[in-house]
């Protein structure tokens, strides 16, 4: 196991810019406005030949009034109970707060080792005003500017000689499957996970968008590892007015850019709308599996609309690609949600999977010659061979002597009968019909 980090604070001293420093990547969103990381952000980091995880916190605040920040307090106390060592950083400009003195407080009562990192020390004046940390009892402490990012060599070095010995890792580490978890704001993507993986790893307010960033959590069920991850909720581009609303949608699209499958959370209260149908076509477009969740089916009258007859809905707006699993859950009752993860397991093996080639042109050929392609202007197509190429997602060629001549509606009969043979539910086909 690799040793954690936890980066704690008050809002806005500069925690997620350090920690985009450490994992080398722009992960978690930075901007002036504080409190804008709210959930825990996870990512890998390396000093010295030494991998480690780290933690970036929503900002430690007390005494407000703002819903968020009780949930960040219980955020800040989870990251401190998973770490083994916490870096917690304060800002020169602004000195020594009466927050900084609460998080301090907090920390003193911590077993594990604790750095005072304090942050935009850039030149000496800074150096010296940085003496008054020692007011809050936590021992050396460390100067550094996580802009420009000197003095985080000094930070480093501290934390490698702070992690507890821990036996090497003897296995390689294995690239594990992703399923984001998409969808609208507000349909309840965070309580799913919650709700899967037994605690809150994810704030869940009744305020839509409170899922900013998109954060993996590793996940092990029926001997199947993947990492799931939930990604912010995704809005139509009118409504991104702000910056920060702008960089989570973006986050969004790229989990589902870097995803295997993608399940896509609807509120049954609200129906398949418009943006719904928007992810589920960028899913598409991108060749990811896909598994629609109908959520909380525990608040729709049952009297007015059946689970057939909503799923009939669904499919229509989904036309011509209906081959996708519907399932109606509850996070809030947990209702059905391993028959959800059991559909999605099952979306990766149809994925993956791989028809070997004689079986798959004695059954296709057959097919063809029951029903070949049509005639135009006079000239017979005929296809005589045909395989599933070496792809990260099913596509099959066929071999014909005049391909310009196979239409549409010829490539969605031959996908339909290798659905109808072979079980692709999920997952988008790819047919090409190519010169022989």
């Amino acid at each position: 196991m690799n040793n954690i980090v936890a980066i704690v604070g008050r809002p806005n001293v500069g925690k997620s810019t350090l920690f985009n420093r450490l994992i080398q990547r722009r992960e978690a969103i930075v901007d002036s406005v504080s409190g804008v990381t709210r959930d825990r952000n996870y990512g890998k980091s390396e000093w010295n030949g030494k991998e480690f995880s780290v933690i970036d916190t929503g900002g430690y605040v007390r005494g407000s009034d703002d819903v968020f920040e009780g949930e960040i307090r219980k955020q800040v106390e989870l990251a401190i109970d998973e770490a083994d060592v916490i870096i917690f950083v304060v800002d020169v400009e602004e000195g020594i707060t009466p927050m900084d003195e609460t998080v301090a407080k907090l920390l003193r009562k911590v077993t594990k080792p604790v750095l005072l990192a304090v942050n935009k020390v850039d030149n000496a004046m800074r150096e010296k005003d940085a003496v008054e940390f020692y007011n809050l009892g936590l021992g050396d402490y460390y100067t550094f500017a996580s802009i420009s990012g000197s003095g985080t060599g000094d930070l480093l070095d501290a934390l490698i000689d702070a992690f507890p010995e821990k036996p090497e890792p003897v296995q390689e580490e294995v690239i594990l499957p992703r399923f984001a978890v998409v969808g609208r704001p507000n349909a309840g993507k965070s309580s799913f996970i919650n709700a899967l993986i037994g605690k809150d790893r994810f704030m869940v307010t009744d305020i839509a968008g409170t899922t900013r960033d998109a954060i993996d959590t590793k996940f092990d069920r029926f001997g199947f590892e993947f990492n799931l991850v939930d990604t912010a909720g995704i809005r139509r581009k009118a409504k991104v007015k702000e910056d920060l609303e702008f960089y989570s949608v973006m986050r969004s699209v790229r989990a589902i850019e870097h995803a295997d499958i993608c399940i896509l959370v609807i509120d049954a209260t609200r129906g398949f709308e418009g943006q719904d149908q928007s992810i589920f076509w960028l899913a598409e477009k991108n060749r990811k599996g896909v598994v629609i969740l109908v959520n909380k089916w525990d608040l729709v009258e049952k009297d007015t609309m059946s689970t057939r007859d909503y799923e009939e809905k669904i499919k229509k707006e989904l036309m011509p690609f209906t081959d996708v699993p519907i399932l109606f859950v509850s996070a809030l009752t947990k209702q059905r949600l391993l028959k959800a993860l059991e559909a999605t397991v099952k979306v990766y093996e149809n994925r993956q999977q791989r028809i070997p080639t004689s079986k798959f042109n004695e059954f296709m050929l057959k097919v063809i010659e029951a029903y070949p392609p049509p005639a135009t202007k006079g000239k017979y197509v005929k296809i005589k061979y045909c395989m599933q190429l070496p792809s990260p997602t099913p596509q099959f060629v066929f071999f014909a002597n005049l391909p310009q001549y196979v239409k549409e509606p010829y490539k969605r009969y031959l996908e339909n009968k290798i659905r109808e043979n072979w079980d692709f539910s999920g997952v988008p086909i790819d047919i090409y019909i190519r010169e022989k």
